[in-house]
């Protein structure tokens, strides 16, 4: 590890206010010794220093949700029926070779970095994220995915997933961590979410859940209706017991929010669901431009907030959006809840670290903290603007530089 001496015209800690002239340094540890006005931070004379003239930097992007094993697989819009969208791309999976996913994982991980996210949240069920991110050293949660729609899977199911995690528990060190995802209501039964829960909480695991994101979803819990129901009754699947429940209040009686559940989109959710969610200290991944994508419509994030549940934005897939662009979704976050600037960008970083339960270690720029930065050119149009609009007003295309716990792991190559 090399220690570092970066500085900006504009040094945004996120957990303090912007620092016009400004500078950090990074330890021979990775981790955060400094971070103040230029004349006040140290300049070691055996350090490498750099200076980025006009530029911002500011903490690494966290992206909340990701499916990373997707990468390459984008290019056409979703289809309008969702389960139809759900079953087509299972069906592409299921052609693809272990080594198709790991290098797929390995261009979304590259593609991440070159955007200024220096930690994801991925869901997945090929294991080649993890592996990734071990690999290069990075940073970020993968929740393996588990599925079961019929109650008389749950125990192979269930076995299926803890094998899974065993072997893939080598990639698991220092800052990469395992997770499980009991997939989504419409793929995963209630005793199989009950089991899973269950045995997450004993093993201390994180868990993630697609949750309330579609019209159908809610259908299915509420009455046994809308495509999925169909799709349930044509396998022979029985209905979700019990009926009646919002999507949020039937994974809740089955034992699935606590603080260690990251809910995924929550679009279709109720002042009560809402207040659910904040009793069980559950977090929410937002994909706002996901959700238009496929026409879920947009979640109530301004009562979600409201509420002091912890959030943060996440792109979803490059076959629901395209181009993972976090600070896109910012722009389309802050839109929908009335956000200012540092709200909106708190949200993929120190905010999107809060629901990863990660808040000690990223998403500011504070002594003691990994070391991860990012270096934005903000477009010429923005030049004159505050510094949170500055970021707010570019993309992957204006990232300059990127570090994970000090290491240089992205230099854009364009002309400045």
């Amino acid at each position: 590890m090399v220690a570092r001496r970066l500085s900006a015209r504009w040094v945004l800690p996120i957990e303090a206010p912007p620092i016009e002239r400004g500078a950090v340094l990074l330890g021979p540890d990775g981790r955060i010794d400094a971070v103040g006005p230029e004349a006040m931070v140290p300049r070691p004379a055996d350090v490498i220093s750099e200076d980025f003239g006009d530029a911002l930097l500011l903490p690494g992007l966290i992206n909340t949700h990701t499916h990373l094993e997707l990468t390459g697989m984008g290019g056409s819009a979703p289809e309008p029926e969702f389960p139809s969208w759900i079953r087509r791309l299972r069906e592409a999976k299921a052609a693809l070779s272990a080594d198709t996913f790991l290098s797929a994982a390995r261009q979304g991980l590259a593609d991440c970095r070159a955007a200024g996210v220096t930690t994801v949240a991925d869901t997945g069920d090929s294991g080649a994220v993890i592996q990734a991110l071990a690999e290069s050293g990075g940073s970020g949660i993968a929740y393996q995915e588990v599925f079961g729609p019929h109650p008389a899977q749950c125990d192979d199911s269930l076995r299926g997933l803890q094998a899974r995690v065993d072997a893939l528990s080598v990639f698991a060190s220092g800052r990469v961590r395992l997770g499980v995802s009991p997939h989504a209501p419409y793929t995963v039964s209630g005793p199989l979410y009950r089991a899973t829960a269950d045995w997450a909480r004993a093993a201390e695991l994180p868990m993630a859940v697609h949750l309330a994101e579609s019209p159908a979803e809610t259908a299915l819990l509420s009455d046994a209706t809308g495509s999925f129901a169909k799709v349930w009754e044509r396998r022979g699947i029985p209905m979700p017991s019990p009926l009646g429940h919002s999507p949020v209040r039937w994974l809740d009686e089955h034992g699935v929010l606590s603080a260690r559940t990251l809910c995924i989109h929550v679009v279709q959710a109720t002042g009560l669901d809402i207040r659910r969610l904040a009793t069980a200290g559950a977090a929410v991944a937002h994909c706002p431009r996901s959700n238009r994508a496929h026409g879920h419509g947009d979640a109530p994030l301004a009562a979600l907030l409201a509420a002091g549940i912890r959030l943060g934005v996440g792109t979803d897939s490059v076959v629901s959006v395209g181009e993972l662009d976090l600070l896109a979704e910012a722009r389309a976050a802050r839109t929908l809840a009335g956000l200012d600037a540092a709200q909106a960008l708190a949200l993929c970083t120190l905010s999107a670290a809060r629901a990863l339960g990660l808040e000690s270690e990223i998403g500011g720029l504070r002594v003691g903290k990994w070391g991860d930065c990012v270096v934005v050119r903000p477009p010429p149009a923005a030049a004159r603007l505050a510094p949170e609009e500055q970021v707010l007003a570019g993309g992957p295309r204006d990232v300059v530089a990127t570090y994970v716990g000090g290491r240089d792991v992205y230099r854009n190559s364009r002309p400045l």
